[in-house]
């Protein structure tokens, strides 16, 4: 049996919306989503809030299977110095995979190359994958907003996690 591809990660061009949108609805959960789920007819996933340079793509046999958004956490000058992971999602079919990892590692090294000194991320409390993952990956709590949000009828915390570059 063939060994399986690594994915590729590239930057998201504007043909990508399509594609980038099914991503977003296939993969929305209360696991890591505070939004509503998204409901029929869906919009474009490009917009004045992120544009094609604020998402990295993952790709595995030519198919796209994940994203990564990072953006400026505000819009003070006086935080330019920080980018923040606002978005990652892999479909369940390629999980396990290296995925999620080959885009968090690819947005730290994009935030490097942009001149940013810190990365820093927003995670659901309960969401224990992410969480191993980004500790895998260097990121620490910073600090933690008890039962920020009520989803699924349970309240959970809202964890904010970050890392130096």
């Amino acid at each position: 049996m063939p060994e399986p591809s690594a994915p590729r990660i590239r930057t998201a061009v504007l043909a990508d919306d399509e594609a980038l949108a099914l991503v977003d609805r296939l993969t929305w959960s209360p696991l890591h989503a505070v939004m509503p789920e998204p409901q029929p007819p869906h919009g474009p996933f490009f917009g004045e809030r992120q544009a094609p340079e604020d998402i990295l793509v993952a790709e595995l046999d030519e198919r796209m299977v994940g994203y990564i958004r990072l953006a400026f956490p505000t819009e003070l000058a006086c935080n330019r110095h920080v980018r923040q992971i606002q978005g990652l999602a892999v479909l369940d079919d390629a999980r396990g995979r290296g995925v999620g990892r080959a885009l968090l590692r690819a947005a730290v090294e994009e935030a490097r190359r942009l001149g940013a000194r810190r990365i820093t991320l927003r995670v659901l409390g309960h969401n224990t994958p992410a969480r191993g993952l980004y500790e895998s990956e260097g990121f620490v709590v910073e600090g933690v907003l008890p039962e920020e949000f009520l989803l699924d009828g349970k309240y959970v915390d809202d964890v904010f996690m970050g890392r130096p570059l």
